[in-house]
């Protein structure tokens, strides 16, 4: 398959390998032509991990957008969910990108819903989406022309939305591990990351500001106290899954199934599950509260979950509460800069229309 891949940090080049070792004809675009310099001097994308070693050598890389799909058959985003709406109306802009199916890999929560509405209010039109709830990798950018791969998921959730089967068709035949699901609330209630991530984040975040993330987050910062939030933060996101009729597994079992916690492990001890597992337990914490554990997954992870919350009708105070602390410890006001349910184009919905929005065709 022609595959344009969209944003060139550590997800991105581990797909870009993977696919590339697959024999498909891969093309990378970057918006910084600093990034792709040290790509072409290394000869191409140097990975290291679970996936092998060696140099990846693609069929392009660009920082033209219109040039880098051109020809594609499938646009796979592999950029941070903050950068969505941004890439949404890049590709709006060039006519080439207006019909190409595209996979958010990942969405994170409500990204299909976000990146088709921002696609339309450029070009008036969408083209087929799907998207993951989770990154199809655990990757980190060491070196800038190298990436480490320590894990490879063994099932991500996929969904599209309405017209959007050949996004999901296309993401299933490049991708073993994809599971498809009913909807897109069923995958964007299905990321991890916004479960694991803001309760160790704020209640880290003195330690964060002090050790500069000299400590490992899965390990050390993993404590009783902060498992018993997460969980309680769990619960939450099953509740509202449950209102919206999808029955869905807890965090370490959601874990287990993705590969980043051992088989066996105690589904009810999240502090020995989270922190044993193996491709996560040696990853650093943030080094500031400019980290993405703080800018993505509290504007683009717990917000646009909130807004599903308060469609569904279901209380979740501990959402609310870690949003309100996550933006009175950066000093950014999530709920006016981040995926609002205005801009997935929810807002004022009953929990019927949403879902009519996202598995009805629209006219």
């Amino acid at each position: 398959m022609r595959v344009t891949i969209m944003g060139a940090g550590a997800g991105g080049m581990a797909a870009a390998v993977e696919l590339t070792r697959a024999g498909h004809s891969v093309t990378l675009w970057n918006r910084s032509p600093d990034t792709l310099k040290h790509f072409e001097a290394a000869g191409g994308l140097a990975y290291e991990g679970v996936l092998g070693e060696g140099v990846a050598r693609l069929t392009a890389m660009t920082c033209d957008a219109g040039a880098a799909v051109k020809g594609a058959e499938l646009v796979l985003v592999c950029a941070p969910t903050s950068s969505h709406r941004e890439l949404a109306c890049l590709l709006a802009k060039s006519q080439l990108g207006t019909k190409i199916p595209v996979v958010l890999n990942p969405g994170h929560t409500g990204g299909a819903l976000e990146f088709d509405q921002a696609f339309r209010e450029v070009a008036g039109s969408a083209p087929p989406i799907a998207e993951f709830s989770t990154l199809t990798y655990v990757a980190r950018k060491y070196r800038p022309e190298r990436v480490t791969v320590t894990g490879r998921a063994k099932r991500v959730r996929g969904a599209a939305l309405p017209g959007g089967h050949a996004a999901l068709a296309g993401a299933c035949a490049l991708f073993d591990i994809v599971a498809p699901v009913d909807d897109v609330l069923a995958s964007g209630l299905s990321n991890v990351n916004m479960v694991l991530h803001p309760p160790g984040a704020v209640l880290a975040a003195s330690w964060v500001e002090a050790r500069r993330g000299d400590f490992t987050f899965y390990v050390e910062a993993m404590t009783p106290g902060v498992a018993r939030v997460m969980g309680s933060l769990d619960e939450e996101r099953r509740s509202v899954a449950s209102a919206f009729g999808h029955a869905l597994p807890p965090l370490v079992a959601e874990m287990k199934a993705i590969g980043t916690v051992a088989d066996d492990a105690d589904e009810r001890d999240l502090v020995g599950a989270i922190s044993r597992g193996e491709a996560n337990r040696r990853i650093k914490a943030p080094d500031s509260l400019s980290h993405r554990y703080y800018l993505e997954d509290f504007g683009y992870g717990l917000l646009p979950f909130l807004a599903f919350a308060r469609i569904a009708g279901v209380r979740t105070p501990v959402a609310e509460s870690l949003l309100e602390l996550g933006g009175a410890l950066t000093g950014i006001d999530f709920r006016a800069n981040g995926r609002t349910a205005e801009r997935m184009r929810i807002s004022g919905l009953t929990s019927t229309q949403l879902m009519a929005r996202v598995r009805t065709q629209r006219r």
